[in-house]
């Protein structure tokens, strides 16, 4: 897998202070989507084994309490990423104590794969649906559009 960026603290991509990762590929290719540099799955740099031990480690870190994981991109949920994400998921559950995971995908819950379903899972909130540019919503918590939902899972 490979991601664009990581946010070792965040305040925008969900509640309270967070870690944030933006993983590349996406399938979806929403016109106006504001992360287009994501799209490619051979884009960003390689997730390697030292990132995701520093992403536990700040997740874990005291000195700045965080709420949770965030998951954006591109896709979490894009195939080439279920392997890599749901290892990280996993991890961040067995590891990390009381943090929650947030999640953003273009798939609609209902239409998820089985090793789709086998990643969330392990999530705590899911925002599904493609951005749909003539639903834009500024106003909207968390959203581009009004057309997707924020699930509670866990």
């Amino acid at each position: 897998m490979n991601i664009h960026q990581y946010y070792p603290v965040d305040i925008v991509n969900g509640p309270g202070t967070r870690c944030t990762l933006f993983v590349a590929g996406c399938v979806h290719e929403c016109p106006g989507c504001y992360n287009k540099s994501t799209w490619r799955l051979n884009s960003g740099l390689p997730f390697t084994i030292e990132m995701e031990e520093q992403l536990i480690a700040d997740l874990t870190d005291t000195r700045i309490p965080r709420q949770g994981l965030s998951l954006s991109g591109g896709d979490p949920l894009h195939p080439a990423n279920l392997a890599d994400v749901g290892r990280l998921v996993r991890r961040v559950r067995r590891e990390c104590a009381g943090k929650d995971i947030w999640m953003w995908t273009g798939y609609r819950l209902e239409e998820l794969s089985t090793a789709q379903q086998q990643v969330v899972a392990h999530v705590n909130v899911l925002i599904d649906g493609k951005y749909i540019q003539d639903l834009r919503d500024p106003a909207l918590l968390w959203r581009g559009s009004s057309n997707q939902v924020i699930h509670q899972l866990r």
